[in-house]
């Protein structure tokens, strides 16, 4: 039986590693794509997510596509947004 057809994958043992930790086939797969020099950096200059107001947390999260967001509190909000 022929494997499950997927997107080309950069780094398999990666991809394998974070799908047996539980990630989803996304990030998964997101990880496992991103050059080595780009996920060696330091994170970005945006302000954490505690430090950003509920409305631009709701706003992040539709723009990333998170459904059943709309009664979520701000720390679950957060939550959801870091575990994407």
């Amino acid at each position: 039986m022929p494997k499950e057809k997927r997107p080309r994958i950069k780094n398999e043992d990666q991809y394998e590693a974070l799908r047996d930790q539980g990630y989803s086939k996304e990030k998964s797969a997101r990880i496992a794509n991103t050059p080595d020099q780009v996920a060696s950096k330091k994170g970005g200059k945006a302000p954490a997510y505690e430090e950003w107001t509920v409305k631009e947390l709701y706003e992040k999260a539709r723009e990333i596509g998170l459904s059943g967001i709309s009664k979520l509190r701000k720390k679950e909000l957060i939550e959801r947004l870091r575990n994407h």
